[in-house]
């Protein structure tokens, strides 16, 4: 990027994942295609494309053939293709093979890839036509000129944990841009502004979430095959606890695992990163990883409130895709085909606002137009109840979804409502049942060869960060205050690399003591803290985990 404090493009895309690169691609298609040049930036935080994506990842990969109809498909950097696919439920000792795929849930013929290796590669086709994509620079602000947004402006560097300027301070680079669009994942911090800005989210159910805990090991030869997939439910969560795990096959002798468990659940001293572990012990777990070895570790959120809680997607100037829209389809937990899609129409949209010169809210509308008239809004719109449903309990929740199959996703109810998941948890005082720490007190030391404690894990996701910076995690300290005394400090629990700890002095005064640099982007804190105590912003550019194969 220039060294001026002012950068004029005209369309900016902020995050260089699947939703951001696709829309780069595709309008830099359409551009050439029209005999067209504009300047195309994509600005991306972490140190390398790539390097803070991760997903499981089981991918529907013929929206790549919309994308990519000049490319090769088998150019594409899968991994392997889908040939066994099975449910299998859990108990506590014994596990039992579903004789038929849930609904939404077959991935025979999807692809098993690295989603992180995939954005890589777009980012090279991308640059390949014409498109700056600048990596290592965090953006903490919108700008606007008279109520519109103009762009944005980068973080500034070489200020020290009071605030003070160092020797090394760089004032943050402006980038104005007739279109900005906001490609920043799940729980974008530019995204979350606007949607609050211009109440977006009016009328909609709140968005909620899953938290998703993610191993790369190497194992022997024999111990799974290239393509094998494997989705877990029941232990070790019980009926009021959302989620599952999953086992995929890579080449290699490779497998990628982990547990993703929804952030709506109530005991406030539930540990989905712990919870991994415990499920890792289970024997049709633990003998897949029997004589491996753990190469690389990562936890992301996931939006999982689906249809109604997608938020108008553009105002003046500005436009919103993938994980940032909440494009998740539930059941089927497939994200990255409505990504790239959402990319896709988000660039189309954009293309013709240039060639007449309109950025405002009403011509961008034809982006919300385009996307009800697209595979994602179908997708969607059939399991629009579902998410809702099972925040109520496995129980009724699959009573429910069993009358949304029936009824074209509306069941019997019409459109359910659904809590935030900050608004959740128990009082420690009022929890009714075992507390997790105490279900599983035999099973939480870990022998750091099958299982890991937080700190050990964070080693393995290359995590970074400059600690001369603030504190990258706002804590509001009343608040905090209060939610330790209520609650316990329920971040300690559920923060999966160890940024939170709960010190208690000799008096028994309770402080909680902030470990920044374990932080790896995941913004389950941000999404959890009961009365939204913790603020998660972006560090310095570069900071935070540095994934190869996630």
């Amino acid at each position: 990027m220039e060294n001026s404090n002012i950068v004029s493009t005209d369309v900016l895309i902020v995050g260089g994942g699947p939703s951001g690169l696709s829309t780069a691609i595709h309008l830099a298609n359409i551009l050439h295609e029209r005999g067209e040049s504009k300047r195309i930036m994509l600005i991306e935080k972490g140190d390398s494309i790539g390097a803070h994506i991760l997903s499981g990842a089981v991918i529907k990969p013929d929206v790549f053939k919309e994308l990519l109809p000049y490319v090769d498909f088998s150019e594409i950097p899968f991994d392997s293709e889908v040939t066994k696919d099975t449910t299998v439920r859990l108990s506590a000792d014994s596990s039992f093979a579903l004789p038929f795929h849930p609904p939404y849930m077959n991935n025979i013929g999807n692809k098993i890839t690295s989603l992180g290796k995939l954005c890589k590669y777009l980012a090279t086709i991308a640059e390949s036509k014409g498109v700056e994509i600048y990596t290592g620079f965090a953006v903490d602000e919108i700008l606007y000129d008279e109520g519109r947004v103009v762009g944005v402006k980068t973080k500034d560097t070489g200020i020290d944990h009071h605030g003070n300027k160092m020797p090394n301070y760089q004032e943050g680079t402006k980038v104005h841009a007739k279109i900005t669009i906001l490609a920043e994942g799940t729980r974008g911090n530019l995204a979350k502004t606007v949607i609050d800005r211009f109440d977006l989210d009016a009328g909609k159910n709140p968005q909620v979430y899953s938290l998703g805990i993610k191993e790369l090991w190497s194992v022997p030869d024999g111990n799974i095959e290239a393509g094998q997939v494997y989705h877990t439910m029941g232990y070790p969560l019980e009926n009021d606890e959302f989620g599952g795990g999953f086992i995929y096959g890579l080449s290699d002798n490779r497998v990628a695992l982990g547990l993703v468990v929804g952030l709506d659940y109530k005991d406030p001293t539930f540990d989905i990163h712990a919870a991994m572990q415990v499920w890792k012990t289970h024997p049709f777990v633990s003998k897949i990883l029997e004589g491996g070895t753990i190469k690389e570790f990562g936890a992301k959120t996931l939006p999982e409130g689906g249809y109604y809680s997608i938020p108008k997607l553009y105002t003046d100037n500005l436009m919103i895709v993938g994980d940032s829209a909440g494009l998740v389809a539930m059941p089927a937990l497939k994200g990255v085909h409505l990504s790239i899609k959402s990319g896709m129409l988000a660039a189309s949209t954009a293309a013709n606002a240039l060639k007449k010169d309109d950025f405002s809210e009403n011509e961008l509308s034809n982006y919300e137009k385009a996307f009800n008239d697209s595979f994602i809004h179908k997708e969607l719109y059939k399991t629009r109840n579902f998410r809702q449903a099972f925040s109520k309990g496995l129980v009724k929740g699959g009573l429910q979804f069993a009358t949304q199959l029936l009824t074209g996703g509306a069941g019997l109810l019409g459109r359910l409502s659904i809590e935030k998941d900050n608004e959740t948890l128990k009082p420690l005082s009022e929890y009714d049942k075992a507390l997790f720490k105490e279900r599983f007190a035999d099973k939480l030391e870990f022998d750091k060869v099958l299982t890991f404690d937080k700190v050990t894990d964070v080693f393995y996701s290359k995590a970074k960060h400059d600690e001369e910076q603030p504190v990258h995690l706002v804590v509001d300290e009343e608040k905090m205050k209060r939610n330790i005394d209520i609650y316990g400090a329920p971040c300690q629990y559920f923060c999966p690399a160890e940024v939170y700890e709960l010190h208690i002095d000799k008096s028994g005064e309770k402080e909680l003591r902030i470990h920044a640099e374990n932080c790896v982007h995941c913004k389950t804190c941000d999404i959890k803290s009961p009365n939204s105590a913790i603020t998660w912003i972006p560090p310095y550019g570069g900071d935070g985990p540095d994934y190869e194969y996630m």
